[in-house]
C-alpha cells in the first residue's frame, strides 16, 4: 500500500502543478484510476493514506465508512472529486464514486445522491443518532470563485445500502422551513469557523454579516461579525441557536481578523 501511496502523491502533485486545466484533468483521471486500484487491495480500509496531503481522507467516528475528497482548480472555479469507501466484514471493496453535479444543481436544498453530488472537500464527519440508523453531517470547504468562498453542511444517509445526500434535519431557520443542506458564502479574503464543539454537542460557526446594510445578499461583502451561531444536536435533529456564547482560548491569528464593518479593511484585533 505504501507504493500505491507514493504513486498517488506524485500524481496529485503533477495534477496541481499542471499549467492548463485540460492537463490537470488528464492527470487527475490517472490519479482516480490509481486510487481505485489501491482501494481494491484487500483490507485497504485500514490503510490511512495520511501522507496524501492534497486529498482529504475522513473516517466516520463509528468506522462505518470514510470519504476521500479533493478538488481540481479550473481557472477561477473548482471541480470536486471523491468517493465513499465502506467498511466490509471480509475486507472487500465497496466504493461509491462522488460525481460533482454542482453546475446542474439550481436549488442547493434538493436531496441528491452520489451521482449528483454538491461537491466539497470534507474535513469533519459528525454522526447523529436517529433511531436505529444514524445519519452523518458532513462539514466541507467548497471554494467558489475569485470573489467568494463557500462552506457546506451536507447530510449523508444510507437507504437500501445506497448513499443519499441531503436530509430535512436543519431546523430553526428564519423562513420556518427545515433545510436539507446549509451553504455559507462569504468574502474570499476572510475565514470562517465551522466545526463540532463536543463540549456542548453543537456544530458552531461564525455568524456572517454584510459590511453594511445596503450590501445584504451580496456575499462578496460578507464576513464574520465576531458573534457565533450553532446547530444543537438533539432528538435526531439540528436546531439553530443564534448568538451563542463561546469561551475560546486566545489565538495568534486573532490579530489578523478583518471586521466586516470596518470600511478601511485594515486588520483589527478581536476583543
Amino acid at each position: 500500500m505504501s507504493k500505491f501511496q507514493d504513486t498517488l502523491i506524485r500524481l496529485s502533485r503533477e495534477t496541481a502543478e499542471a499549467q492548463i486545466p485540460e492537463d490537470r484533468l488528464a492527470k487527475n483521471a490517472v490519479f482516480i484510476k490509481t486510487l481505485v486500484s489501491s482501494l481494491k487491495t484487500h483490507t485497504s480500509f485500514a490503510y490511512p493514506f495520511d501522507s496524501l496531503k492534497n486529498v482529504s481522507v475522513v473516517k466516520s467516528p463509528d468506522n462505518a465508512f470514510r470519504i476521500f475528497s479533493w478538488f481540481v482548480r479550473i481557472n477561477e472555479s473548482y471541480r470536486f472529486f471523491g468517493a465513499i469507501q465502506m467498511a466490509t466484514k471480509d475486507g472487500s471493496l465497496q466504493l461509491f464514486p462522488l460525481i460533482d453535479g454542482t453546475d446542474n444543481i439550481s436549488d442547493v436544498n434538493i436531496i441528491t445522491n452520489n451521482k449528483n453530488w454538491y461537491g466539497a472537500r470534507y474535513y469533519e464527519i459528525v454522526p447523529v443518532q436517529n433511531g436505529k440508523q444514524p445519519y452523518y453531517v458532513l462539514l466541507g470547504w467548497k471554494g467558489n470563485n475569485e470573489k467568494t468562498t463557500k462552506k457546506v453542511m451536507d447530510v449523508l444517509s444510507f437507504e437500501k445500502n445506497e448513499p443519499i445526500l441531503g436530509k430535512t434535519v436543519f431546523e430553526g431557520t428564519k423562513s420556518g422551513n427545515a433545510k436539507n443542506r446549509v451553504v455559507f458564502e462569504y468574502n474570499k479574503l476572510n475565514s470562517m469557523t465551522l466545526t463540532l464543539d463536543r463540549t456542548v454537542n453543537m456544530i458552531v460557526f461564525d455568524h456572517l454579516a454584510p459590511f453594511s446594510d445596503d450590501l445584504v445578499g451580496n456575499y462578496e461583502y460578507y464576513a464574520s461579525d465576531l458573534s457565533f451561531d450553532a446547530y444543537k444536536i438533539a432528538n435526531g435533529k439540528l436546531k439553530l441557536i443564534e448568538n451563542i456564547e463561546l469561551k475560546n482560548d486566545p489565538n495568534q491569528m486573532d490579530d489578523f481578523y478583518i471586521d466586516p464593518k470596518d470600511k478601511t479593511t485594515k486588520a483589527v484585533k478581536k476583543l
